[in-house]
């Protein structure tokens, strides 16, 4: 087992692998930013290095920095936690080759999966269902019309290393497809340094289905699925599991499918496979896979009994996973809010300052991950997310009655939150009925004009 762990990250989910660790004896150091000396990542950890300013393009994303500093502490592994570096092989790579042990998948499945269009391609291979889309990459001098005719309208132009939301455009009719896929591929190059896009039919109001993975190269078990169709501009704001009104045929087909997909890598540590659900069709399709611990990972550790991030280490040192599919066992329904500090009367702008009062729930099926306490200060350098706010209940009823009883026993104070939103939406007949999808947000203006109360 390592003799000391650098966590590559901030907030939340380093406050997470920290207190895990603690628990499996390992010692930690967190990569602080002088933006996050004083943070509650900071305090946690059993040690924590200065990695340089604010900016994270000069700390959090500093390969440099970050390497060195693992190797100064006398670290032999290295966890990336989610966002930041997790999900770039070439710092995996680097990490690698300076002699320290990468907790996640190898390089090259980091790559293939970060690859959209070759992630489509390889998951068609699995036997993975996905859209009907063009054959892989949409080169240069390809025939687009005739492709997006075969596809059928409306379709999606991706960039094929998009992600996060990011590198989507819609296309609707014929006439827009040319101007679109060129503007797709200019935004592309900019962002990502890869020009490279793919054609995808879309699916409206289209639910945002996903399995969890864990693998060791030889044996994969999935954690059962999640839903996390409660988006904002493509940003999920509520995730539960196990996926609710979701038909069994489909449920199997996805596991078992991204069981292959992961089998077909080769794959090691956590992983996700994501999925849109055609509620009209009753049926799933490949998004992408992401090869990191998710933010929502605690609602499946709720319903299984699994602490992700301890497999994650148990791969990363020891090379094989103890845990087999039949020992995995399924309980209740899980719901976390992920609470940011935004203003919702103010377009959602970030919200930065000092947390002058903040009170979590506590009691039996309730767990509250975050990164900050009451006192410190909210950065406006980084994600807004101050907490996610976990339930778990016997079945989906009890569970959002569980999750508004929390956010009303939630008090924040100092900074403006997205908690009146949470309310309303756990709160909407289309939640209850499961007849939300991942644009319902964006189509609910009245939700939009909540009022911050917390």
């Amino acid at each position: 087992m390592s003799t000391k762990l650098f966590i590559a990250n901030r907030g939340e989910i380093a406050v997470r692998i920290a207190r895990t660790a603690r628990l499996m004896n390992i010692p930690t150091v967190a990569a602080v930013s002088e933006a996050d000396i004083d943070s509650l990542a900071a305090k946690i950890a059993d040690a924590f290095v200065v990695i340089g300013p604010a900016s994270a393009a000069a700390s959090y994303l500093n390969q440099d920095a970050l390497i060195a500093a693992a190797l100064d502490q006398g670290c032999d592994a290295v966890h990336p936690g989610y966002g930041f570096l997790s999900e770039n092989a070439d710092f995996a790579r680097r990490v690698i080759a300076s002699g320290l042990i990468w907790v996640g998948p190898s390089p090259d499945a980091i790559d293939l999966m970060g690859n959209k269009s070759m992630a489509r391609e390889a998951a068609r291979k699995a036997g993975v269902p996905v859209l009907r889309g063009s054959d892989g990459p949409l080169e240069p001098d390809a025939d687009a019309i005739s492709i997006a005719r075969d596809i059928g309208y409306p379709l999606v132009v991706k960039a094929s290393a998009g992600g996060g939301g990011r590198g989507i455009r819609f296309v609707f009719s014929e006439g827009e497809l040319l101007d679109t896929i060129e503007l797709a591929r200019g935004e592309a190059a900019a962002v990502f340094g890869d020009p490279t896009v793919y054609l995808e039919r879309f699916v409206e109001k289209a639910r945002h289905v996903e399995v969890q993975l864990l693998g060791d190269g030889t044996n994969f078990v999935h954690l059962g699925d999640r839903d996390c169709s409660m988006q904002r501009r493509s940003q999920k704001v509520i995730e539960e599991a196990p996926a609710p009104d979701l038909p069994e045929s489909v449920r199997k087909n996805i596991h078992e499918s991204s069981l292959e997909l992961a089998r077909q890598c080769g794959y090691r540590g956590a992983g996700t496979v994501e999925f849109l659900y055609d509620p009209v069709n009753r049926e799933a399709a490949f998004i992408e896979m992401n090869t990191r611990i998710q933010v929502e990972h605690p609602i499946t550790e709720l319903v299984t009994g699994v602490d992700i991030v301890r497999e994650q280490l148990v791969v990363a040192y020891d090379g094989a996973m103890t845990l087999r599919q039949e020992s995995i066992a399924f309980t209740g329904h899980a719901i976390e809010c992920r609470i940011n500090a935004e203003d919702p009367d103010n377009n959602f702008f970030p919200s930065p300052g000092k947390l002058e009062k903040l009170i979590w729930p506590e009691g039996p099926g309730v767990r509250v991950d975050s990164g900050v306490e009451e006192g410190c200060s909210v950065s406006p350098f980084y994600d807004s997310m101050l907490a996610k706010l976990i339930v778990h209940a016997p079945d989906r009823s009890a569970a959002i009655s569980a999750a508004m009883e929390a956010l009303e026993k939630t008090l924040i104070e100092g900074v403006k939150t997205t908690i009146p939103l949470h309310r309303d939406l756990l709160s909407s007949e289309e939640f209850s009925l499961v007849k939300h999808h991942s644009k319902f947000i964006e189509s609910a203006p009245d939700l939009l004009a909540v009022k911050t109360t917390a």
